[in-house]
């Protein structure tokens, strides 16, 4: 009977165990790897045990993904890529969508902006052929250790806003914003918003940034409390009227802020000083006092 009790208390710690550190049972080279990243705190190890749990296909789905993400933590990107356009054959259909936002976040880091580009459109093909989450309109995923639910619409403008900011990344602002303004379309949001509003002002179309920069600081998007927007709001708006001269100075005759600037300006200063000496009192009193001793 003792030994029973003493059984289910071992099994019942262990199921605590498991769930605070977020564990999976089992004595596989997969829950070897885990534990070695969560619990031990050794990435390195925890690779190994990564590769043994794909060479004898112990969830091979989630190995190749979380080997993946702990490598870009270790700055091992390339090796990353390549274990992934490797090894993504072993996975499941299911598992292929994953696979692809974690090979954008390591393109991203290594700075391949052509192949992110070239995923991005990829995706967006599977959006047109209805095949992006195996041709479900919902999946569930995870944000911040919490389910949730994405729509087709809403992925659709993440893939879209990642192009656009793959764009942007190559110098090529009027493609990103088409695409940003599509994205808004489906699924609106604070940081599409300000991606949409530097390539405005690239272009030189200040007026359209600046009511795009003002709506989100008033709260229009979704996101546009959080404190990394509005700082980015504010230095693009910094960035905007040091690029544009303040609605006051618009309607001055002859001030254009380029080289008519230059040439106008001794002009508008003589417009507006008064027709007095412009020479400081103390230099009038010296000029009168000089006349005086000459005569």
């Amino acid at each position: 009977m003792e030994m029973e009790v003493g059984s289910i208390k071992k099994k019942q710690e262990m199921e605590i165990f498991h769930v605070f550190h977020k564990v999976p049972s089992g004595d596989g080279p997969y829950v070897r790897a885990k534990h070695a990243q969560l619990v031990m705190k050794d990435p390195e190890g925890s690779i190994i045990w990564f590769w043994e749990a794909i060479k004898t296909r112990d969830r091979v789905d989630s190995a190749l993904k979380d080997m993946a993400v702990v490598m870009k933590q270790l700055d091992r990107c390339e090796e990353a890529i390549e274990a992934i356009k490797s090894f993504r054959w072993l996975c499941s259909k299911h598992a292929q969508h994953s696979l692809d936002n974690v090979l954008l976040d390591l393109f991203k880091k290594c700075g391949k902006v052509d192949e992110q580009i070239v995923l991005l459109k990829q995706k967006l093909r599977q959006v047109y052929e209805g095949k992006l989450f195996n041709g479900r309109p919902i999946k569930i995923a995870r944000s911040h250790g919490k389910k949730i639910q994405v729509t087709i619409g809403q992925e659709t403008a993440r893939v879209l806003g990642n192009l656009g900011w793959a764009y942007m990344q190559k110098g090529n602002f009027m493609a990103a914003e088409v695409v940003l303004k599509k994205a808004q379309m489906i699924y609106a949001d604070s940081n599409k918003a300000c991606n949409l509003a530097h390539c405005l002002i690239k272009e030189a179309r200040f007026d359209e940034a600046r009511y795009i920069l003002e709506d989100v600081w008033r709260g229009k998007y979704s996101g546009s409390d959080d404190t990394k927007i509005r700082n980015r709001v504010e230095e693009l708006l910094l960035e905007l009227d040091l690029k544009q001269p303040p609605p006051f100075l618009k309607n001055i005759p002859g001030l254009d802020l380029d080289d008519d600037f230059v040439n106008g300006f001794e002009q508008l200063i003589n417009e507006w000083a008064r027709p007095k000496s412009r020479r400081l009192p103390i230099f009038e009193e010296i000029s009168t006092f000089k006349d005086q001793l000459a005569c």
